[in-house]
């Protein structure tokens, strides 16, 4: 890599050549990308040398930090020895043997069964081939709708993007493609404040039910749900909706999937988030945390209920990827996962950094443009509003979460954005001290933002 480039040689070179995601390229281009060249720990440094923490764990994925020697030695041995070999062709590689046993140790008792992929987005497209095949090889083919929620993200591919219910996506590419449905989601700020927040999560997982009987209970397949909504603005539902969701499912002998790819690996404060409502789901996504994003690796674990049928009934499954099971990402995971078990992480987020983080959002919950102050695990949402009192909400022309951001990013801190909603999701290895100084930077943007909003008339 070329290291003495400015800051704007590297901007003019990015603008040239590279396409981000979710971006608008043009904007981009006159503004120039911000270039991170190092990080260690929970902190990035950019090409000018500001230091910047955190506060996502680059993509909700960095679970245990920047750095880690282990994990980049276990990368590396894995090149030099064997760097790939695919899983076509009735073959396998120890490094994937080895995580498939570890992965079915870790997960609840139905998954003994693994099905890898290179992200979260095309294990989510596996789930909608293999739900489907499952139902097909039952007799059944005519179960073929897939629900999910409004506002829910299942990654960005044809069929991801189709399974999330994020109206932006929809408008491009003709999504979602058939056989997918959706219900609103459990955001009792925004749709429930009208009952406590146990009714509401009853209220909401109903509206699984009422479509259910809309569609027919003979054509659905499956309900799809991440236990938090992550990048729909960390909505943590209430207690009682899971469970509810779960009677739904096994009423009408519906696959309840459990979509883990930012959930999983301890983000929640267990190893996984239907752990911690209490769901038992037939598939789970996982991607992420399951490496620390050090290199991509993704799957679905299959439940006992699928595998019976898939291995049982025999014929071939016509899926599959050229990265499926590669073996340096799945080195690094094992080091990951068991660097994760040793030093007791998910243990540490349940028990102490977690609730800690929740004390301190407590106090930050007090602030004049903090409506409602949310926690679960190692992830936080802060509700921006106009009128703290009456619970007012701005205009979303006024982007007023972009405003908060930007102060975010100012200030050397990355918090992001969805709507007028701040998250953070931090590093799992994350200190007490460490939470005290982002709390303190969040609580210098609110202060920022509201200055800001106040001198332009805002509020």
């Amino acid at each position: 890599m070329t290291t003495t480039r400015t800051t704007q040689a590297w901007q003019a070179a990015d603008a040239a050549h590279y396409l981000h995601p979710f971006t608008d390229f043009k904007s981009l281009a006159a503004k120039g990308s911000r270039v991170i060249v190092k990080a260690d720990n929970i902190y990035l440094w950019d090409s000018d040398g500001k230091k910047i923490l955190d506060a996502m764990s680059g993509l909700w994925c960095v679970n245990v930090g920047y750095g880690q020697r282990e994990l980049i030695d276990a990368a590396t041995r894995q090149l030099e020895t064997l760097p790939f070999y695919n899983s076509f062709f009735q073959t396998a590689t120890p490094p994937a043997i080895e995580l498939a046993e570890l992965l079915a140790e870790l997960t609840p008792p139905q998954f003994q069964h693994v099905f890898f992929s290179g992200s979260g987005s095309e294990g989510n497209d596996t789930v909608v081939r293999m739900v489907r095949r499952y139902w097909d090889l039952l007799g059944r083919p005519e179960r073929q709708v897939i629900i999910s929620r409004n506002n829910a993200y299942h990654g960005s591919t044809m069929a991801g993007a189709s399974l999330g219910g994020m109206s932006g996506m929809h408008a491009q590419g003709g999504l979602p493609i058939p056989g997918i449905a959706h219900i609103e989601q459990p955001f009792w700020f925004e749709l429930g404040r009208g009952e406590s927040r146990d009714e509401f999560g009853l209220t909401a997982a109903r509206w699984l039910e009422a479509k259910i009987q809309e569609i027919g209970a003979d054509k659905v397949a499956a309900f799809i749900g991440e236990p938090v909504q992550g990048a729909g603005g960390v909505i943590v539902p209430p207690d009682t909706y899971w469970p509810e969701i779960q009677r739904i499912c096994d009423r009408h002998g519906i696959l309840l999937v459990s979509d883990e790819v930012i959930c999983g690996f301890g983000r929640t404060g267990r190893w996984f988030g239907c752990e911690r409502f209490g769901v038992r789901p037939d598939l789970m996504t996982f991607a992420k945390g399951v490496t620390s994003g050090y290199v991509p690796l993704g799957g679905v674990m299959v439940g006992q209920r699928i595998a019976d049928v898939l291995i049982g009934q025999g014929g071939e499954f016509n899926h599959g990827y050229t990265y499926s099971g590669h073996p340096v990402a799945c080195a690094v995971a094992l080091a990951n996962l068991k660097l994760i078990r040793r030093e007791g992480l998910v243990e540490r987020v349940r028990d102490d950094i977690g609730p800690y983080l929740a004390e301190r959002y407590a106090e930050l919950a007090r602030h004049p443009l903090v409506g409602e102050a949310q926690t679960c695990g190692l992830m936080g949402a802060l509700q921006l509003v106009k009128d703290k009192a009456a619970g007012t909400t701005f205009d979303p022309a006024l982007e007023v979460g972009m405003v908060c951001r930007a102060h975010c990013f100012a200030s050397g801190l990355i918090m992001r954005a969805v709507g007028d909603r701040m998250i953070v999701a931090p590093p799992l290895v994350m200190t007490r001290a460490q939470i005290d100084e982002m709390v303190e930077l969040i609580a210098k943007c609110l202060d920022l933002t509201a200055a800001e909003l106040t001198a332009r008339g805002w509020r």
